[in-house]
């Protein structure tokens, strides 16, 4: 299959290929989509094949109008509607009871399905001219998702229909959609995956939210039921190994440049650079969350460049808070939950 690059000005020849059963990578504010007609079961398999992907893995359903959700699913809780005015478009997915539309192939064979509203314009112009989309991250599973062309055309050429490019792009979020299940009015709303819309800012409007524990833990979920991406397997991370330093900037510093720089790497902030003696790479400064969320999967990347077989990343402290939380929940995932 010859993978074609289609302008941001075709994209109508994007949304014909998804409307005869093609699958797409299509850009949208977080990482790049892996899109398929939702209602064409056919065409959402490939996605599975084209990704090596877990068919229990749920994928997440991609809608430009409101009136949409009508269609995909049963029920609106009073909640739900809340955050839907406050966070759509953008990058919340919202986890619903699912009209029989929407396959057990989407769902992860699951009653629920995962839906968001993305708020890059041109994701939803695709949608408008094709179908409701199914669409995960353009890239292998398991490994750091695509925020352009290039990463998706590393992973993917080859393997899907069409890729739409544009211009000088890179998705401005760079790690996945923040992710709740609120389906049930009486239990408390549970955080699945942290991303850009913040816990803080969830329960600003609609009150305490929980959060799933294998956000941060290593909790065994390989033999669970998910209902969102990125609760079970191993994901995001490079072909390198890695490992997670808390350390302070001075101990990092002294502790990378003490190994063997042939067989090792550091993957740290601006302000470390220039103190490191082995390969390195930085994705962003220590204290701005917003650079390292853009930088991270392609620093990611970058490493498996350096060729090394293991790398140490520092994080510091404040991952772990609100702010920080969809990072830290990325490092954790990609490292495989190691630390130094």
């Amino acid at each position: 299959m010859k993978t074609l690059i289609l302008s941001d000005k075709k994209i109508d020849v994007a949304a014909e290929i998804l409307k005869e059963g093609g699958i797409v990578a299509i850009p949208t504010e977080t990482v790049y989509g892996l899109a398929a007609d939702a209602f064409n079961k056919d065409a959402v398999k490939k996605i599975f094949k084209s990704k090596n992907r877990p068919n229990d893995n749920p994928i997440i359903v991609h809608i430009s109008k409101y009136k949409d959700l009508e269609k995909i699913v049963s029920n609106v809780p009073e909640k739900t509607s809340k955050l839907i005015e406050k966070f759509w478009p953008g990058p919340l997915t919202i986890i619903f009871k699912k009209t029989d539309l929407i396959s057990n192939v989407v769902s992860g064979g699951l009653d629920t399905v995962a839906v968001r509203m993305p708020s890059l314009k041109i994701t939803r112009q695709i949608i408008d001219k094709s179908s409701i989309l199914a669409a995960p991250s353009a890239n292998i599973s398991g490994k750091p998702s695509a925020v352009n062309v290039k990463q998706v055309l590393e992973d993917l050429d080859g393997t899907i229909d069409a890729v739409v490019d544009i211009p000088n792009f890179s998705c401005n979020i760079g790690i996945e959609s923040t992710v709740i299940d609120i389906n049930d009015e009486n239990t408390t709303p549970v955080l699945l995956r942290p991303g850009a819309v913040t816990r803080a800012q969830i329960e600003s409007i609609i009150g305490k939210i929980d959060i799933d524990p294998r956000i941060i833990k290593n909790v065994d979920s390989q033999h669970s039921v998910v209902s969102s991406p990125g609760l079970k397997y191993k994901h995001y991370a490079p072909d390198t190994e890695l490992i997670i330093s808390e350390s302070e900037r001075s101990d990092y510093i002294k502790f990378v440049n003490s190994l063997d720089r042939n067989k090792n790497s550091a993957l740290c902030f601006d302000e470390d650079l220039r103190h490191i003696n082995i390969p390195c790479v930085s994705y962003g400064p220590e204290n701005d969350i917003n650079i390292q969320s853009f930088r991270l999967y392609t620093a990611f990347r970058e490493i498996d460049d350096l060729k090394t077989k293991t790398c140490y990343i520092r994080i510091n402290k404040f991952k772990k808070n609100n702010d920080g939380l969809g990072i830290y929940n990325r490092i954790l995932r990609a490292a495989s939950f190691k630390f130094s």
